[in-house]
């Protein structure tokens, strides 16, 4: 089931982002990713439409929205795999006439998700916190 997230699911979503951003961004300083994890709580979450998706009341994954822009997508890494997340993009899709997000070049777990589902190259830029190289994606 897909549902809008409430305050009570933020623990369960910071796990989840967690155990999938270290999967997928080996390659990021320990310290942006503390940053990055303060921000997730109180500045990214608080300010985005976030959908989970939850089986018998377990969170299994979850998509963040700003505007048209895919801000997050994560699924906890043993669910990988299974159409959590092309369910939720498919969920948002519904909303947006295009969809937009940016991964990380070195990501390539996000890269062959979102090439999977025809996102297409938009730019490339070199993003100072972090020191890695970002694209930006569209789907239209």
């Amino acid at each position: 089931m897909i549902r809008k997230h409430t305050p009570e699911d933020l623990d369960a979503l910071m796990l989840i982002w967690i155990e999938a951003s270290s999967m997928a961004h080996p390659f990021l300083d320990a310290v942006f990713v503390d940053k990055v994890k303060n921000d997730m709580r109180n500045l990214y979450m608080p300010n985005s439409d976030t959908w989970v998706y939850e089986i018998e009341g377990e969170i299994l994954g979850f998509i963040s929205m700003i505007g048209n822009e895919i801000g997050g997508l994560f699924v906890t890494p043993s669910s990988h795999s299974k159409g959590i997340g092309t369910q939720l993009v498919k969920y948002i899709s519904s909303e947006h006439e295009t969809l937009e997000v940016e991964v990380f070049e070195k990501n390539s777990i996000g890269r062959a998700f979102y090439d999977k589902y025809g996102f297409e190259f938009l730019k490339q830029y070199y993003h100072e916190e972090s020191g890695e190289e970002v694209l930006r994606l569209v789907k239209k």
